[in-house]
């Protein structure tokens, strides 16, 4: 399975689990909650959402007579394997939940892992930032006289971006040492500094 295949299942899983939905609910939530997944098409989400089912983490629930002769919608509910199969993701806290892709939908899960879990995402996640910052910096040093000004201020806006979001894991770092969690606020402020950086 591909990266955002499982980025995908962690999600859906993840919605799932505070109450059933049926797959417009669902994809307005992965758009509107997590960013990355703005440009998921219904061609996309329903073979994920057959593969859920197949695997037997969901379950379709029997829709709703329709009304007006309109069809009705199929409602996704969470399985007991499913949500066996959700602590299982929400507890790996390896590389892969550090990157663009998979650091937003954990973040945007922290209200259901567990507090150690949460904090080793979040040193990872500064880790791989620090990383990148310092290459932008040895980057724009060695590219200043090559470039015009217009990349320069590019490479400059990408390299205030990731102190930004460096900045803010400290924060979040801290407030999870001191045992309290991030308030809705601090969690949508962080949904935006993740955003911006992948941008």
């Amino acid at each position: 399975m591909s990266r955002r295949g499982e980025v995908l299942d962690l999600a859906v899983l993840g919605l799932l689990h505070d109450h059933p939905m049926h797959g417009y609910e669902l994809r307005k939530q992965l758009h509107t909650s997590l960013g990355s997944f703005r440009a998921l098409s219904y061609g996309s989400l329903y073979p994920a959402l057959k593969e859920l089912v197949a695997r037997g983490w969901i379950s379709e629930a029997p829709p709703a007579p329709g009304d007006g002769g309109r069809r009705s919608r199929i409602v996704y509910q969470l399985t007991p394997e499913g949500k066996e199969r959700l602590q299982q993701m929400l507890g790996e806290s390896g590389p892969t939940a550090w990157e663009d892709e998979q650091f937003g939908v954990h973040l945007a899960l922290f209200g259901q892992t567990d507090a150690d879990v949460r904090l080793r995402i979040l040193e990872g996640r500064r880790s791989r930032l620090e990383e990148r910052m310092d290459t932008l910096r040895q980057s724009l040093v060695r590219s200043r006289e090559r470039l015009d000004r217009y990349t320069l201020e590019l490479q400059q806006h990408g390299l205030e971006s990731v102190e930004r979001e460096v900045r803010w894991l400290n924060e979040l770092i801290t407030t999870e040492r001191q045992g309290e969690g991030p308030g809705r606020a601090d969690t949508d402020r962080a949904s935006g500094a993740a955003a911006e950086t992948k941008e």
